[in-house]
C-alpha cells in the first residue's frame, strides 16, 4: 500500500515548488472537474475561477482560450510547462476501478481524502472528500477514457475550490522538508568524513567481503502454522536455517514485515544472515499483511490494517520465541540461543521491533500530531493515527530475550514520540532513505535516533532510497510507476549489497557477540562499499563525535519542516 502511495508522492514532490494558479489542479492533487463545473481559487481577498471546459479544450485540441491564457500568463508558464500540463491532464492511471473504490472507502483511504478535501473543497468551504471520491471512482469506471486528471474533473458534481492559502502552506512545508533532508545528507557526509579520520580500521580489500554469502550455506526453510491460544490468534512463520551449524550456540534473528507485505518479500534479504550461521524466523502478521490488503481490495474487509495489529504484532514475535523454546531441544538439539535474540523489521515491522525493544505507545503525541489539519508528505501518519482507536492504557511489549534491533524505514514519530522512544536502551541500527515519502528520514528516523536512549546506536542513510523495493512491485503497481513522469528509481542491486553487509555486521556484533565484525560497523566501511548514485553513510552516536551535532547543524531547515506549527495550523 505504501508502495503505491509512495510512487505517486515521489513524482508529485518535483512539481510542488512551482505551484501556479493555472496548473494547480494537476500539480497538487494529481487527481482528475462535468464541463459545466468550475474550479475556484481562493486566496483572500482574491477569488478567481476557471471553467473545466477551458481545460478540456486545451487538453484535447491544444487550444488556450482567453480564460486559460489569463492564468498561464499570470503564472509565467513557458511552452515546455504547457506541454507537460497538457500531458498530465490526459495521462491515464491504470488502476482497477473496483479496487480504487474499495481503497477510498477504507478508513485509511477516507482519511487520506479527508486531508486532500481540506485543500480541495466544495465551493463555500465544505470538505470535498465525497465529491473527490465519487469523481475518482466514476472516472476509473469509464471504459473509454479511464482515470485521467481531465476525466476526474469532468465527473466532479459541483464547483470545487482550491484553498490556496492552505495549499501554499503545505507546499512550503514540503519544500522545508526537502531542505531539511538535504541538510541531513550534507551533515551526514561531513560527520562521516570526520569520523573516518579518527577510525583505525583494516584494509577492507584484504579482509572478508561480507556483502557475499557466508560459509554456512542455506539449509531448508519451512512454514509453520502457530496458534496462540491466549489470544485465539493463528498465524504462519517461515523458518530458515543454515546448511551447517556453527560451533556452540546458534544465534537467532526474527524479521517483521511491513504493512501489506509478507514474509516471502524479505526471504532473499535474510538468506544472507542464514548463510552466516543464523536461524531466521519471519512471522506473518494477519491483519496487516498482504492477505489483509487483498481482502480489502476484494471486498471482504473495509480495512487495510486492523487496529489491534499495534498490539498483536509484537506479541506475535514473543510467541515465535516461545515456540522456538518449545522446539529447541527436540528439533535443534538445544543449539538455539534464545536469550540473545535479534529482531529486525521494515516500516510497520520497524514499529514492531522498536516496541519489543521497549518503545512505548504515546497517545499524547498521537493526539497532538493527528489533530492537525495537514500532515504534509508523511504518509505513514495514515497508519500511525489509527492507533488512536486503541483502548487507552499503558502498553508494555518489552521482550527481555531480545537484546538488539535493526530497523529499516521504521514508523516512529507520532506513535512513540520522544517519551516513548526514550525507553529503548538496547543496541539499535536505524536505516533510512533520503527519498522516502512514506516515512521521511527527517521526521521518522532522525528524530527517533536522537530520542532513543542507548549508548550503542547507529544511523545509516542511503541517498535515493525510497522506502520500497521497486523491483518487487506487482504488474499493476509497475504500470502506475511507468505512468509517472520524471521518476528516477534507485539502484536496487547496490542498495541490496548495503543491506547484506549491515545486517551481517550488526547481527554478528550484537546478537552473536562477535567483536571481529566491529570494523564493518564504521563510517570507513560504509564509505568503502558506497557507490553512486545511491551512496551509503553510516554514523555511530559516540562520545567523540556526538550524533546530536548532526541534529543541531541541520536544525534550521529541518526543524521547521518537522515542527511546522507556524506553517500548518492545528484544528484549534
Amino acid at each position: 500500500m505504501f508502495g503505491f502511495l509512495s510512487s505517486l508522492k515521489v513524482s508529485a514532490e518535483k512539481n510542488l515548488k512551482n505551484i501556479t494558479l493555472g496548473t494547480l489542479a494537476a500539480v497538487l492533487t494529481v487527481l482528475p472537474v462535468y464541463a459545466q463545473s468550475r474550479l475556484v481559487f481562493i486566496y483572500p481577498p482574491i477569488n478567481l475561477s476557471l471553467g473545466i471546459d477551458s481545460l478540456e479544450l486545451f487538453a484535447n485540441e491544444g487550444v488556450i482560450n482567453k480564460e486559460l491564457a489569463y492564468y498561464m500568463n499570470l503564472a509565467g508558464v513557458n511552452d515546455e510547462e504547457k506541454q507537460a500540463f497538457r500531458e498530465a491532464l490526459l495521462k491515464k492511471a491504470d488502476l482497477n476501478p473496483v479496487e480504487v473504490s474499495r481503497f477510498f472507502n477504507s478508513p485509511m483511504g477516507q482519511e487520506l481524502l479527508q486531508r486532500v478535501g481540506h485543500l480541495f473543497s466544495i465551493q463555500g468551504g465544505r470538505n470535498g472528500v465525497y465529491a473527490i471520491r465519487g469523481a475518482m471512482v466514476q472516472a476509473a469506471f469509464d471504459e473509454e477514457e479511464g482515470l485521467t486528471l481531465l476525466n476526474f474533473l469532468r465527473h466532479l458534481p459541483v464547483n470545487m475550490q482550491f484553498n490556496l492559502e492552505e495549499i501554499l502552506r503545505a507546499a512550503t512545508y514540503l519544500e522545508l522538508l526537502g531542505q531539511g533532508t538535504n541538510a541531513i545528507v550534507t551533515e551526514m557526509k561531513s560527520i562521516s568524513a570526520q569520523t573516518r579520520e579518527q577510525e583505525t580500521v583494516p584494509n577492507f580489500s584484504n579482509i572478508r567481503d561480507i556483502r557475499q554469502r557466508g560459509d554456512y550455506g542455506v539449509g531448508p526453510s519451512r512454514r509453520l502454522r502457530l496458534f496462540d491460544e491466549s489470544r485465539q490468534r493463528e498465524f504462519d512463520v517461515v523458518l530458515v536455517q543454515p546448511q551447517r551449524w556453527r560451533e556452540g550456540k546458534t544465534p537467532v534473528i526474527i524479521f517483521s514485515h511491513g504493512l501489506a507485505s509478507r514474509p516471502e518479500d524479505f526471504k532473499e534479504d535474510v538468506l544472507q544472515l542464514v548463510s552466516y550461521g543464523y536461524v531466521v524466523a519471519l512471522p506473518q502478521h494477519p491483519g496487516s499483511d498482504f492477505n489483509q490488503l487483498q481482502e480489502m481490495l476484494q471486498g471482504f474487509s473495509r480495512e487495510i490494517v486492523k487496529v489491534d495489529e499495534y498490539v498483536d504484532r509484537p506479541l506475535d514475535v514473543s510467541y515465535v520465541i516461545d515456540e522456538l523454546e518449545r522446539r529447541n531441544r527436540r528439533e535443534f538439539e538445544g543449539r538455539l540461543d534464545l536469550n540473545n535474540v535479534g529482531v529486525m523489521g521494515h516500516s510497520f515491522g520497524g514499529y514492531t521491533a522498536l516496541a519489543l525493544a521497549g518503545a512505548k505507545l504515546n497517545f499524547d503525541s498521537l493526539e497532538e500530531i493527528c489533530g492537525r489539519n495537514l500532515w504534509g508528505p508523511n504518509l505513514s501518519l495514515l497508519l500511525q493515527c489509527r492507533a488512536l482507536e486503541l483502548p487507552r492504557k499503558d502498553y508494555d511489549f518489552r521482550e527481555e530475550r531480545i537484546t538488539s534491533t535493526l530497523v529499516i524505514n521504521p514508523v516512529t514519530s507520532a506513535v512513540f514520540g520522544p517519551e516513548g522512544l526514550s525507553q529503548v536502551s538496547i543496541p539499535v541500527l536505524l536505516a533510512a532513505g533520503s527519498s522516502d515519502p512514506a516515512t521521511p528520514a527527517a521526521i521518522e528516523q532522525l528524530q527517533a535516533f536522537v530520542w532513543i536512549n542507548t549508548d550503542d546506536k547507529y544511523f545509516a542513510l542511503v541517498e535515493g532510497q525510497a522506502h520500497v523495493n521497486f523491483t518487487k512491485l506487482d504488474a499493476q503497481m509497475q504500470a502506475v510507476l511507468d505512468s509517472l513522469p520524471d521518476l528516477t528509481l534507485p539502484n536496487q542491486k547496490v542498495i541490496d549489497t548495503y543491506g547484506n553487509a549491515l545486517l551481517v555486521a550488526f547481527a554478528e556484533v550484537y546478537t552473536a557477540k562477535n567483536e571481529e565484525f566491529r570494523p564493518y560497523l564504521t563510517s570507513s566501511y560504509a564509505y568503502y562499499i558506497s557507490k553512486e548514485p545511491n551512496p551509503l553513510h553510516l554514523v555511530q552516536d559516540d562520545a567523540e563525535i556526538p550524533f546530536s551535532e548532526l541534529f543541531n547543524r541541520s536544525k534550521s531547515a529541518r526543524s521547521r519542516a518537522i515542527y511546522p506549527r507556524n506553517i500548518i495550523p492545528s484544528n484549534d
